[in-house]
Parts: structure tokens; C-alpha cells; sequence
């Protein structure tokens, strides 16, 4: 039988690019000496969607020491999570050469409603190395009536809000602090001080200030040039102490003591003179004289990679040298002075930017186009001597519904190259990389200075000879063991027989069992839905034993997430009213675009096994069908309840569960008894504590399910040497659709018609000369339209790019 369910790779937009790439990939993966993290992005086409909208993404994964793309983990999971912390849609999106593409469908029938999101990504590998690793990108989630309703009272909000925050600021309710250049003030050495000033809610403001000396007398001013940063310089001199005395925009004044200064030290100091990269180390003259011709060793990292390390003999009170060019990467790096004992003394992040032999622009064939015309865009990739370079580039096509500033939100450049390597939210980071602007690299040294003072993301990372508990996923495994029925005896050298069933495909696999009983499926390709047959027999053709599956599906991870209201910005009110005059002048309704129905919870009933129970959770099928057993949707549903685990509940006696279980009023004698509640049956989850439930069940805790089989746990008749289940394969992404007159279709151009996103293109890719082009046909609205390209170049060059039109009927 033909297996159709092995790993293949993607033909036809793959083919020009795999030839461009493949050499940079063999290179990468012959660098073992590095840890292998992989780092991932997302480009959108919006960060704004209405109720009944689609989301488009296309996501990068690149080795995250270089920025290539890197063709390693083939499983990426995309989650959509709601502002109460739960995921209400999730993605298994096939990565194939660091590449992959998805949607979400923001419907109301998938629980969507007005909002504040995050979008989630990340592969099982990355998990090993923290949040910090994992992509997240906040959006937002309009029903466009409902809003257009709250208008007025959501404005007055927030002019009352406005009012409200003046009137705290008056109360000095915001913050500044200052961070000296390397760490630490030292007396009577000239030191560089950055400093931020935000409000409350952590949003930036502009103040002005003065340094004062402990005599009251004047040292220097300053003020905010950017987002509430800045710096000055001074020399602390020796027997004095330092304060401020600020005031804001607004008016309020605050005084605040300065950070204390050191007798003895060294500081790093960082500068670019005449295009030249200098780093200085400073000391005063007591340090010097206490430690004569001092051995000092600077270490330069780069993703947690050193790419230079010096050592210098500190016989004056400075000494200077240059960082290399050639060898220093582009993007964040951390430099580190250690003395004789390598103990830090000092530390720098720093941002290097290089010029690259690439030239990427991006056009359209006329600035002005009528309603429903053809618009072409080309995209030209090439080194400056103009010849082809590779790339991956998406395209999003937007209407800009009237809000024409650029609020310079998080792009694949600033997201690779500085956001990813810095701690906390920065804001506007896209600002930074706006090649227009000519004070943005100033004011990025100015971020570092501050939010990245003395916390970067590599020093926790963990050696690379270290055990990673999670894997890399090439595929879809599926694993367990065979064990006899009646005993927890492994079975050796039985044979298991694997068919997958879907629509499109199918395949048989066949797998023995180890020493230990077990047995593997590594790397199954499927999409979509699929029906899993396995059965099992010994080694004389006879069906025994008892197959216990591990779980298939990788649970989530944990959701962070601080529940907070947030006030849509006056922008977000300005589009709310645009797209609202659009459907309502072209008389189209989203789909699905309905009001709530809200649900009325009843109160707990008394419940005659065990009282009022403390916590009752509906379970909700749709949700609980995502997950491959009942136990691991308890997981997600008890979290922060009650701690369940797989492993902890599965082949315990009753005696050693975590807590008591109940189905249906019967008491479960092994927790795998959990295994055959099916989520089409549950009904309702109940949770008690207490010394009675103690007494009665023999633990604290009782977890009772509710189900609406008739007849109480007896479990159905299936024969434990074979298991059917249906799994969910990859996410088979759609197609956007771009409506052509020359194929009209009825019923989707109608809508189309206003659509906000007019065209997505998750795979521009230039031919061998650099060039290509795409088509669609325009709106009938007559608005401004955004053109946003974002992409990697084969040798690991972020691109982002962006222009603007008009659709302007000139009859």
C-alpha cells in the first residue's frame, strides 16, 4: 500500500528559493559548536480585525545566533488566547525550510469577542529555553456595531481617564530612573547617565530636570528627547551626593535621591567616532594606585556567543581600542569587562548596524487607482551591482480606513534585531528602524542605556552540553507501550500495525515493541483530520496484551497573562467609525458578525454525594475535542484550581491520585478510569475541598465529572489490544481571496468588495534575477492604501518595506 503520510518536502513557491538557500543551510548545520536555539516571528496582516474577519500570518524560524532561516523543528504551534488567558483556537502549522503559513477564523462561533489577543508561537524545541523564546504579539478584536454603539461612552471614558491620569500625575504618579553608562557612578570619573520616565500604565513621558550636589548647587540639566529617554554626562566628585528635581509636561514636580557613587572601579564606555566603534575602560586614581598595571579582560557576546575577547593592562586611568568591524555582528551585543579575579566589573549592550551588499524595493505600476482597478506590485531583490538574491518575502495589501499615521508597531527587522534580545515591551519599536528617520540609532543607544541596563536575555540560557527535555518535532509521533492486561508486565517484540484514513491520503506502518514494551510512529505528515487505527498481536500472530498510548497532542504551554482593562486608543475609534460608514454606505454585514448571547450561569445546587462544590466548570466540547484524552483537558481547564498532570494521574491506584475522582457519583478505583470519559459525554466538571471530603474519599481534594452516559463509569467494550481514535493533523492553510472580474463569484465579492486586507501573499519569492510580481484587483472603497513587505534574505538579512497609494474614483 502506497504511504502517503511520510515527510515530503513543499514543491512549486519552495523551488526557486530552496536552490538559493541550500547552500547557507549546509553551512549552518555544520556549526555544532552553538547551541541550536531557534527564534520565531509572525508578520501579520493586521494587528486590527473586526468579528467575522480572517487573521493571516506567515511565520519565520531562524537560528537565532545568525538569523538564518533554519530548517529544524517541523511543527509550530500558532495559538490564538483570549484576554482571560485562555486559547481558544490553536494551529499546528508545518514548518518546511524554516517557512510556514496559517489563518485563524475570527468567528463568533469560536468564542471571539471585543478585545485585546495575543498571538502565540513556538515549537516544542524552543520551549527549552524560556519565554523568551516563545513569539508573542498582542492584537485587537472588534464587532464593529457594538462599538460603533459605545463610541460615544467609550470616548467619554477616555477623556475622563485623560482627566483622571493629569490629576494622579499632579500626585507625582510616574517614575524616572537613571542608569549609569556600565553599570555604577565612580568619583571623579566622567560618566554617561541615561534615564527613562514613564506613568503609571508604563507608557513613556517627556520631562526636564536638574542635578543638583548635596551643596544645592547646580551640576547640570536635562531633558527627554524620545519616548521619555535621554542622557547627560557628569563627574561625581569625591565627598558628595547627588539629587534631581523633575517636572513633567503636565506640571507636576518631583525630587528623587540619585544612584550612590563608588569609591573604587572600572567603566565601560561605549562610542562611534568618525565611523570607527571605541571602547573605553576608566578608573580614578585610587583604583590605580591600589592595583597597579591591572589585568582587565573585555569580553564581546553576541546571542550569547563571544566573537571577541581581549585582555588590557590598565597602567593609566583610561585606555581606548577599537572593536573590529569585521568581526562584530549586526544587531545587540553585550560587552563585558572582568577583572584579574573574573569577577564583572563593568557591562554595555550596544547595537551594531552593518551595511549589506542588498538593495530590496517595492512598487506599484501607478500611485493612484480607481475602485475594483488591477494593481501590480513588483518586488526587486538584488545586491547593488544588481545581481538576484534570494529572499522569502510576505505581502500585505490594507486599507488604512482613514488612520494615516504610523504608530512604527513591531516588524520582522526590530524583531529580530533588537526586541528578541531585550527584555519587557518596548514601545514603538518599529521606530527604530525606520531607515528615514536620522536620530533612531541615537535614540536606540538610548534604549539600551536604559531598559536593557545590566538584563539580557542570553545570560540565563543554558549550555549546550545541558539535557533538553523537549525534543525537536520533525513530525507527528505516536508512542505508548504494550503491557499485559491484568499487570503493568512490558510485552517484547509484539508487532503493532498503524493505519492513518483521511479524505486525501492513508498508510500503514508497522512498529515492534522494545525491551521495555515500548513502540514508536516518529515523523507522520497528515493534515487536517485523520482516523488512527492500531491494534496490536504477539509473535505467533495472536491479539494480546494492552496498548496504553502517551498523549499525542503537546499540551500548551502556560498562559501568562495579567487580566487588565484597556481603553481602545482614539485611533483605534477613529477606524471603528471608518469601516462602520463603509459598511453601512455599501450595505454589507460581516458574517457571523452577531451580537452575544449572554448565559445565565444557575447557582450551585447542593449536591447529595458531597455538598456545595467550591468551583463548576461546563465543559465545552468544541474546546475539550482539541485535546487527545480527558486528562489533558482537565489540565487546561483545573489550571490554577488543581494541578494535573498526565503522568501523576494515569495507572495510580486510588490511594496515590493527587485527589479524589468521581464520575457520575462513582468513586474511580485508577485514575486511568479518566481515559474513558469522552468530552462528547462530559457534561460538567465540579471541584470541593475540605476535611468532610477528606473523611468520605480519603483526600482533601475532589474532583467530581458529570457525564450523560446512563450508565455511570461502566466503561464501553473495546478491546485493549486495539485503539481508534480521530487526531488532528496540520493545519491545511487557506487561500486568501482576491475577487477577479473576469471570475466573477457572487457570493464572495460581495463582501470582498470592502475588504480590509486586500491582498495577503505569504510566499513573494524573487526569481534567479530578483524580480517578481504580484495582481489583484483593488476595493470599491476610495481610501489610502498600505503596501507592507516583510521577509529574510537567504544569508539571514531582515527586510521590511512599506509605500502607500490612493483607490480615488476620478470619473
Amino acid at each position: 500500500m502506497v504511504n502517503a503520510f511520510v515527510r515530503s518536502r513543499k514543491s512549486g513557491v519552495f523551488s526557486v528559493l530552496l536552490l538559493g538557500l541550500a547552500s547557507v543551510f549546509l553551512k549552518a548545520q555544520e556549526q555544532k559548536t552553538t547551541q541550536d536555539i531557534e527564534k520565531i516571528y509572525l508578520h501579520t496582516d493586521r494587528s486590527t480585525y473586526f468579528i467575522g474577519e480572517d487573521l493571516w500570518y506567515k511565520a519565520y524560524n531562524v537560528r537565532a545566533s545568525n538569523n538564518l532561516l533554519f530548517d529544524n523543528s517541523n511543527i509550530l504551534y500558532v495559538e490564538l488566547i483570549s484576554s482571560e488567558a485562555k486559547i481558544i483556537a490553536r494551529n499546528k502549522t508545518n514548518l518546511e525550510m524554516g517557512l510556514g503559513h496559517g489563518d485563524f477564523q475570527l468567528q463568533d462561533s469560536l468564542g471571539v469577542k471585543s478585545g485585546k489577543y495575543q498571538l502565540r508561537a513556538y515549537t516544542n524545541w524552543n520551549r527549552n529555553f524560556g519565554e523568551d523564546f516563545v513569539f508573542k504579539k498582542d492584537i485587537e478584536i472588534i464587532d464593529v456595531f457594538e462599538s460603533k454603539e459605545n463610541t460615544k461612552v467609550a470616548q467619554k471614558s477616555v477623556l475622563e481617564t485623560q482627566k483622571s491620569n493629569r490629576e494622579v500625575a499632579k500626585q507625582n504618579a510616574y517614575k524616572v530612573e537613571f542608569f549609569p553608562e556600565g553599570g555604577s557612578l565612580l568619583e571623579n570619573v566622567a560618566s554617561v547617565v541615561g534615564f527613562k520616565a514613564v506613568d503609571r500604565n508604563g507608557k513613556p513621558i517627556e520631562i526636564k530636570g536638574e542635578l543638583l550636589d548635596s551643596n544645592n548647587e547646580l551640576v547640570t540639566t536635562f531633558e527627554s528627547v524620545h519616548d521619555g529617554m535621554g542622557k547627560f554626562q557628569m563627574v561625581p566628585m569625591e565627598g558628595k551626593t547627588y539629587y534631581v528635581k523633575l517636572k513633567t509636561s503636565t506640571g507636576s514636580e518631583l525630587r528623587q535621591e540619585f544612584p550612590n557613587v563608588l569609591k573604587q572601579g572600572y567603566l565601560l564606555n561605549f562610542r562611534t567616532i568618525k565611523g570607527k566603534n571605541i571602547i573605553s575602560i576608566t578608573t580614578n586614581e585610587i583604583t590605580l594606585a591600589k592595583n597597579p598595571n591591572a589585568f582587565l579582560t573585555v569580553v564581546c557576546k553576541a546571542k550569547g556567543i563571544s566573537y571577541l575577547e581581549t585582555t588590557q593592562t590598565l597602567n593609566e586611568t583610561s585606555l581606548s581600542f577599537e572593536l573590529p568591524k569585521d568581526k562584530t555582528p549586526e544587531g545587540i551585543s553585550q560587552i563585558t569587562v572582568y577583572d584579574s579575579n573574573n569577577k564583572p566589573q563593568s557591562e554595555r549592550l550596544i547595537y551594531i548596524e552593518k551595511e549589506h551588499d542588498l538593495e530590496v524595493e517595492l512598487s506599484t505600476d501607478k500611485p493612484t487607482y480607481q475602485p475594483e482597478e488591477k494593481a501590480s506590485i513588483s518586488v526587486s531583490s538584488k545586491s547593488k551591482s544588481g545581481e538576484g538574491k534570494s529572499a522569502s518575502f510576505s505581502l500585505s495589501v490594507t486599507d488604512t480606513n482613514g488612520v494615516e499615521n504610523d504608530n512604527f508597531e513591531s516588524n520582522l527587522s526590530s524583531y529580530f534585531l533588537m526586541e528578541s534580545d531585550i527584555r519587557g515591551k518596548i514601545h514603538h519599536p518599529g521606530y527604530y528602524f525606520d531607515a528615514t528617520n536620522p536620530k533612531r540609532l541615537e535614540h536606540l543607544d538610548n534604549l539600551l542605556l536604559t531598559q536593557g541596563w545590566r538584563d539580557f536575555v542570553w545570560k540565563n540560557i543554558q549550555r549546550s552540553d545541558e539535557t533538553n527535555s523537549f525534543k525537536v518535532e520533525k513530525g507527528i509521533t505516536i508512542s505508548g507501550r504494550v503491557k499485559q492486561v491484568f499487570s503493568d508486565k512490558p510485552l517484547v517484540n509484539n508487532n503493532l500495525t498503524l493505519a492513518l484514513m483521511s479524505k486525501k491520503n492513508h498508510g500503514i506502518f508497522n512498529e515492534i515493541t522494545d525491551s521495555v514494551g515500548r513502540f514508536q510512529f516518529e515523523n507522520l505528515m497528515f493534515s487536517d483530520k485523520a482516523s488512527m487505527y492500531l491494534n496490536n498481536v504477539n509473535e505467533k500472530g495472536k491479539f494480546r496484551g494492552e496498548i496504553v498510548l502517551d498523549s499525542i497532542e503537546r499540551a500548551p504551554m502556560f498562559v501568562r497573562l495579567k487580566k487588565k482593562i484597556i481603553l481602545l486608543p482614539e485611533t483605534t475609534h477613529s477606524v471603528v467609525k471608518n469601516v462602520s460608514k463603509k459598511y453601512i454606505a455599501f450595505g454589507i454585514k460581516p458574517e457571523n458578525m452577531l451580537k452575544e448571547v449572554e448565559v445565565k450561569a444557575n447557582k450551585n445546587k447542593i449536591n447529595p454525594f458531597y455538598g456545595v462544590p467550591d468551583y463548576t466548570f461546563k465543559v465545552n466540547k468544541i474546546e475539550a475535542n482539541k485535546f487527545y484524552n480527558f486528562i489533558d483537558y482537565l489540565e487546561q481547564e483545573l489550571r490554577g484550581v488543581v494541578s494535573v498532570n498526565y503522568d501523576s494521574i494515569v495507572a495510580k491506584d486510588a490511594s496515590k491520585l493527587p485527589f479524589a475522582i468521581l464520575i457520575d457519583g462513582f468513586q474511580a478505583v485508577s485514575g486511568d478510569q479518566l481515559l474513558s470519559v469522552s468530552p462528547d459525554e462530559a457534561l460538567r466538571i465540579e471541584v470541593i475541598s475540605g476535611w468532610h471530603i477528606a473523611a468520605l474519599y480519603g483526600s482533601y481534594t475532589l474532583v467530581s465529572i458529570f457525564t450523560s452516559a446512563k450508565d455511570g463509569q461502566r466503561k464501553k467494550i473495546v478491546p485493549v489490544y486495539a485503539v481508534k481514535k480521530e487526531l488532528e493533523g496540520f493545519y491545511t492553510a487557506r487561500v486568501f481571496y482576491s475577487p477577479d472580474p473576469e471570475k466573477p463569484n457572487p457570493e464572495l465579492d460581495k463582501n470582498a468588495a470592502i475588504r480590509n486586507t486586500i491582498y495577503w501573499n505569504p510566499y513573494v519569492h524573487p526569481d534567479k534575477t530578483g524580480n517578481t510580481t504580484v495582481n489583484y484587483f483593488n476595493t470599491k472603497v476610495e481610501t489610502k492604501v498600505k503596501v507592507a513587505l516583510e521577509g529574510i534574505t537567504g544569508s539571514g538579512i531582515p527586510v521590511v518595506k512599506k509605500m502607500y497609494y490612493q483607490i480615488k474614483n476620478n470619473q
